[in-house]
């Protein structure tokens, strides 16, 4: 039997680090790469998004499996400090993505329209 966590557990954690390396939470741009990052402010970490989603994309057009985890965990990864800055948790997208569990994707898209 495994002792993985699961990934609700996985994603709280990392999101509390990453609350703990905003600047008004005493992030030090000098010791850590995400205080850095979110010491540069939403530019630098919606750029990195954007990069991480093409390298996805391109693992994904290469069929190649290790590298489509990779990039996935430094696309979710960024994310997540973008949500960090918002100050939204992970439990509030899982939680969205429960509501939307059984709705189809078409009427859920519908009710955006509306």
């Amino acid at each position: 039997m495994s002792s993985t966590p699961n990934t609700e557990q996985i994603l709280a954690r990392l999101a509390d680090t990453l609350e703990s390396r905003l600047p008004q939470n005493g992030g030090d741009p000098n010791a850590s790469y995400t205080a850095k990052l979110l010491a540069k402010g939403p530019d630098a970490f919606l750029k990195k998004i954007g990069e991480e989603a093409t390298e996805l994309v391109m693992a994904a057009k290469d069929n190649d499996r290790d590298k489509i985890v990779y990039e996935t965990a430094d696309l979710w990864f960024h994310t997540l400090v973008a949500l960090a800055h918002y100050n939204v948790r992970p439990e509030d997208i899982l939680n969205e993505l429960a509501r939307r569990e059984g709705v189809s994707g078409l009427e859920e898209k519908a009710k955006r329209g509306a």
